[in-house]
């Protein structure tokens, strides 16, 4: 388990702030946001105030990461790459998540590594993390200026006979009625701009599917997602859009076995894959891809034997 409380003698009356600088070595802002956090804990009741004092026995629940033995594709100074596969988190969302991305990476390159993006955990693909805190800052501003250059690979129903730029404007739902509701994005015109050009690499005609080069243009959830059930070729496997509300609700709720998503949307999983990273980064242009072969995968997860 990546959260483990663990216990600690404070011989001197202090600031907790400056405990867990001093003793465990946490910069200021990450000690106080613990704190905030509630992961101090003292006979047994969370401190949740950041100048709070302690002292004698308390507890403190940390990140304490676990390695499965993924390994990344691609290793700088500065910065790895990972190959994440589809269904695994790139961060705990609870602190009973079993395992996640950031275990792996913190487990092999220290507590300072931190991964600067996201893709959603039933995408697999390539996912760029920092190695220290000024490759972190220097990698997100990378993103916030849109000099990243990605590429996916989706599997999608029916034929897509010629390349497509959608400009379609995406909304994410503001109503909180429901865990269906929030997680849906729809095209709408008071949504943000988004923009993606896809380009058909091959037809399966007895699969009636084809796999699709996809270029986003802009960073929205779901674009990619949402973009193609827009222009009727929804990826298959994909368990939000093109589903029923029974399946989505099923699928929620993780009460759909892989058995089920095969039969109901072709795939025991969302087959879209990120496919290849384009940057430059001190003075030194990348292009990295990822090493999956992906159409295979996909044929792997429309086989019912193997499930």
């Amino acid at each position: 388990m990546p959260f483990v409380k663990n216990k600690y003698i404070v011989e001197k009356k202090q600031r907790a702030v400056f405990f867990l600088m001093n003793e465990l070595g946490y910069s200021q802002r990450e000690s106080q946001r613990f704190i905030s956090k509630g992961r101090i804990l003292v006979n047994g009741e969370k401190m949740l105030k950041t100048a709070g004092e302690i002292e004698g026995e308390i507890e403190f629940i940390h990140f304490e990461p676990i390695t499965k033995g993924l390994k990344p594709t691609f290793v700088e100074d500065e910065f790895v790459v990972f190959d994440k596969p589809s269904g695994v988190l790139i961060h705990p969302q609870t602190k009973r998540t079993p395992y996640s991305l950031i275990d792996e990476l913190k487990y092999q390159f220290g507590r300072d590594a931190n991964i600067a993006h996201r893709i959603d955990q039933e995408t697999s693909g390539l996912v760029l993390c920092a190695r220290n805190k000024t490759s972190e800052r220097e990698i997100k501003m990378m993103f916030q200026e849109r000099e990243m250059k990605k590429k996916y690979l989706a599997m999608v129903h029916g034929e897509f006979k010629e390349e497509v730029v959608v400009e379609a404007p995406l909304l994410r739902s503001q109503d909180q009625s429901s865990a269906m509701v929030r997680m849906i994005v729809k095209v709408d015109e008071k949504g943000k701009a988004s923009k993606t050009t896809f380009r058909p690499l091959e037809y399966f005609p007895k699969k009636d599917m084809t796999l699709v080069e996809c270029v986003p243009h802009t960073g929205r959830q779901h674009q990619l997602r949402v973009h193609l059930f827009h222009v009727k070729h929804p990826i298959v496997g994909d368990p939000v859009y093109g589903e029923s509300d029974t399946n989505l609700v099923k699928f929620l709720d993780k009460e759909l076995t892989p058995l089920e998503r095969i039969r109901n949307g072709g795939a025991s999983r969302l087959l879209l894959h990120a496919s290849e990273l384009e940057f430059e980064l001190y003075g030194r242009l990348y292009k990295i891809k990822s090493k999956i072969d992906f159409k295979s995968l996909c044929f792997e997860s429309m086989d019912v034997n193997n499930f």
